[in-house]
């Protein structure tokens, strides 16, 4: 652990940090309490970035050129001059929140740890934005004093808290942490949005955070650490147990109109307690051991196609040429099997029924599919008849392995044009369909299982199984799910296909599949 401690102190970026820290102190004559949002600029921030990034030459730079910006500001500058420093550091901070949405980029939401720690990161743009209109004095409908104290809260509660329950979810996420994650995730936001328009919002806002850090510290508490990490890495929490309840009983006073804790006292126990023991803490502890991130990079094929697919090739009779490859045919209908790899032979008709919560949110969207010739599902729940052809598609211009389309249609409008693929992960066979969008295409990865006689196909598997959004280089994963169950009844076969977003069910399909 001294090992890692040296290795994540001895270092240039950190070291300049400490020593541009201690010149500020040096030559900067403002209040004390002023030095807890310069501490977290030069100290906490970069040192949990040095940790948690992989910083090229360049990059460290370019931090280097926002810490330095903060110190020359402690100079007593010029207004003109120290605004340009501010705007620097602003640029440096949306620099790390472009970094934290890249790595969002690189995985999509299947990740909690480490979407909170990139969601920490898109923060810190937000405190570097406060503390610009804090040196400008820019108007924002706060006294100069709350402006600062909404850039600290974004250094501190939105950056370093965020980024440290990341750093907790690398080693175990279970359904209370998941919980706990989301409420610290959108609670900067929601206190804000309190602090702005409603006491109420406030108060209810901050009581959700009160109890998700206590339960974050009974969380902590039954985590495995070693050695001096075990002590160091709870204070902090600890510390947040205290000082989270002076947030809580002022926003009390403002809700009641009764002034228990004033801003002087906040500063004082609150700010003074957070910077000291929170910040340096939280630093130090992670610094003696990082856990590592269990984040993998995807490596299953995408389609290379985007946009309208322009060229096919020559007809072809079915989805898939054979199906043994995901499942055992005889645990499975011979005529859902008939269909997977005969499906010319077949006519499909189609009853969509959106959620009500989503009925507005699908009359929106239908102005846009209709345009771009995807996605494109009828409003009405009435039956109707999808037609189409599959056609083969050249394994050169999508990049997999033996792609094929099949462009479902109603009338004379596309619905779907979905290319057909597979892959194999680790023994395991995934269907791979690519629905090709405007400059990105998006995957359902489908995990199939065989089931009483029918044939059952989700997202919502193992390995590799999701719905991802390929846009450039980038694969992230999306927060929807697909279930589709095949089955034959009474001659002929029926389908339903249900979705939901965020867990939360918003589309039910109806099929009827017949012999033509």
């Amino acid at each position: 652990m001294q090992e890692n401690l040296k290795k994540a102190f001895i270092n240039p970026l950190i070291l300049t940090g400490l020593l541009l820290f201690c010149f500020s102190l040096v030559m900067d004559k403002q209040a004390d309490y002023y030095y807890y949002l310069t501490a977290a600029q030069l100290i906490f921030v970069p040192s949990l970035l040095h940790m948690i990034v992989k910083l090229r030459p360049f990059e460290k730079g370019i931090i280097a050129v926002g810490m330095m910006a903060v110190t020359l500001i402690s100079l007593d500058l010029p207004y003109l001059a120290a605004v340009i420093c501010a705007i620097v550091y602003f640029l440096v901070t949306c620099w790390v929140a472009w970094k934290g949405f890249e790595r969002f980029l690189n995985r999509g939401f299947n990740n909690t740890a480490e979407w909170l720690i990139d969601l920490g990161m898109i923060y810190l743009a937000i405190g570097g934005g406060w503390f610009l209109a804090s040196v400008s004095g820019i108007n924002t409908g706060f006294s100069e004093m709350l402006t600062w104290l909404t850039a600290i809260h974004f250094h501190y509660s939105a950056f370093m808290l965020s980024v440290s329950v990341g750093l907790i979810g690398r080693i175990q996420v279970t359904k209370l942490y998941q919980i706990c994650a989301l409420v610290i995730a959108t609670g900067p936001v929601t206190v804000a949005v309190g602090i702005t328009f409603s006491r109420t919002v406030e108060i209810i806002s901050v009581s959700l955070y009160v109890l998700a850090i206590y339960a974050l510290t009974y969380y902590m508490f039954r985590l495995k650490f070693h050695g001096l990490q075990r002590l160091i890495v709870r204070i902090p929490f600890l510390t947040l147990c205290i000082t989270i309840l002076w947030s809580l009983v002022y926003a009390y006073g403002n809700l009641s109109g009764q002034v228990i804790v004033n801003i002087p006292d906040m500063l004082d126990v609150h700010g003074f307690l957070n910077c000291l023991l929170f910040g340096t803490l939280t630093v130090v502890g992670w610094a003696l051991k990082m856990p590592e991130s269990t984040q993998r990079p995807y490596k299953f094929p995408v389609s290379r196609i985007r946009g309208k697919l322009q060229k096919t090739g020559s007809p072809h009779k079915g989805l898939v040429d054979q199906m043994n490859i995901y499942v055992n045919p005889a645990e499975v209908s011979a005529q859902v099997i008939d269909f997977y790899e005969h499906t010319e032979r077949f006519q499909l008709f189609a009853s969509v029924k959106w959620s009500a919560w989503f009925r507005p949110l699908a009359w929106v969207w239908q102005l846009i599919s209709r345009s771009i010739g995807q996605l494109n599902l009828p409003y009405s729940s009435s039956q109707v008849e999808m037609t189409g052809d599959i056609l083969v598609v050249d394994e050169q211009l999508d990049g997999r392995v033996k792609p094929r389309v099949w462009k479902r249609m109603i009338g004379e409008e596309t619905v779907f044009t979905a290319i057909y693929s597979h892959h194999e992960t680790n023994g395991s066979a995934f269907m791979n369909i690519a629905l090709p969008l405007p400059f990105s295409s998006m995957h359902g990865i489908l995990q199939l299982s065989a089931e009483n006689g029918r044939l059952c196909l989700t997202s919502d598997g193992h390995g590799d199984s999701g719905t991802y959004l390929a846009v450039g280089t980038y694969i992230l994963k999306l927060p929807l799910h697909e279930y589709f169950v095949i089955e034959e009844r009474n001659g002929e076969l029926v389908a339903t296909h249900d979705m939901n977003i965020f867990g939360i069910h918003f589309l039910h399909i109806d099929y009827v599949i017949r012999h033509s």
